[in-house]
């Protein structure tokens, strides 16, 4: 469907990295707290299936903290990169649900976001280079209170990917009403199922001389696992690019009692 120029549609639709290709190229991305395996994601798949039939759609993380904005935007903006231009991220971590807070659309440095503006994008958007806004107008004609990530977010983000958003569907806006800025975050932000704990540090923020220090420990680098005896505890960059505490064939977030929220304290 050809949008009307000077939309914020036409916008969305002439900008996106992979406008000119088939649907079948573009691909959204699910980043949640959803749960893997509670009963929420069935049914958000289930509306972007009706909504654009056979398009990819990627569980990127289900398990994101929970009802935790800023560990969530830290960790969403790491994993962005990893996925082609052109993805539309349908990312909702979302506690005031129902709330004041604003549906939003984001297109940022080739990326297309639908999610509410309490935080969750705005790490993202606060480190790109090139960025537009939009705020939500469309209304579904069922919106239940406490699930706005099915009815109101699935159908734009399926609409977004297949270029199929009206001209009165988006208000272009100028600003976050939350923004938590581009710095990093000195906290844990994520533990996976081995026990590492992920902090919000970048490559940037922290370099291989430093140690890193949570609680009463105080860690050293390693470049990998197999660098540190058995049980060791040491810190690293992991494969997102971001400082991560771990314990060579053990599990630190039990070991160190770490978790996520905990502050750490680069040592130079």
């Amino acid at each position: 469907m050809l949008q009307k120029a000077g939309s914020p549609a036409f916008f969305l639709w002439q900008h996106a990295p992979c406008a000119r290709a088939s649907v079948h190229t573009m691909a959204i991305a699910l980043f949640t707290d959803f749960g893997a395996s509670d009963l929420y994601i069935g049914q958000v798949k289930a509306v972007l299936d009706r909504e654009a039939p056979g398009l990819a759609v990627i569980d990127l993380l289900n398990e994101a903290p929970a009802c935790n904005v800023r560990a969530s935007a830290h960790l969403l903006a790491a994993l962005v990169p990893w996925l082609p231009q052109g993805t539309v991220f349908f990312a909702v971590v979302d506690p005031t649900v129902g709330g004041a807070r604003v549906p939003l659309v984001l297109e940022a440095d080739g990326y297309r976001f639908v999610g509410p503006d309490n935080g969750l994008l705005s790490v993202w958007c606060a480190r790109a280079a090139r960025v537009e806004l939009f705020r939500i107008a469309w209304t579904p004609e069922r919106l239940t209170p406490s699930f706005h990530g099915r009815d109101l977010f699935a159908p734009i983000a399926a609409r977004l990917a297949t270029d199929r958003l009206r001209a009165d569907d988006l208000v272009r806006v100028q600003s976050l009403e939350v923004d938590f800025g581009a710095d990093d975050l000195s906290e844990i932000i994520y533990v996976d199922h081995y026990g590492n704990a992920v902090t919000g540090l970048r490559t940037c923020a922290v370099s291989e001389q430093c140690a890193i220090e949570t609680g009463s420990r105080r860690l050293s680098y390693a470049r990998v696992f197999g660098e540190v005896a058995q049980g060791e505890a040491f810190w690293y960059f992991n494969s997102q690019g971001l400082a991560e505490i771990a314990v060579n064939r053990g599990n630190a977030a039990a070991q160190l009692r770490l978790a996520i929220g905990d502050s750490v304290r680069v040592v130079r």
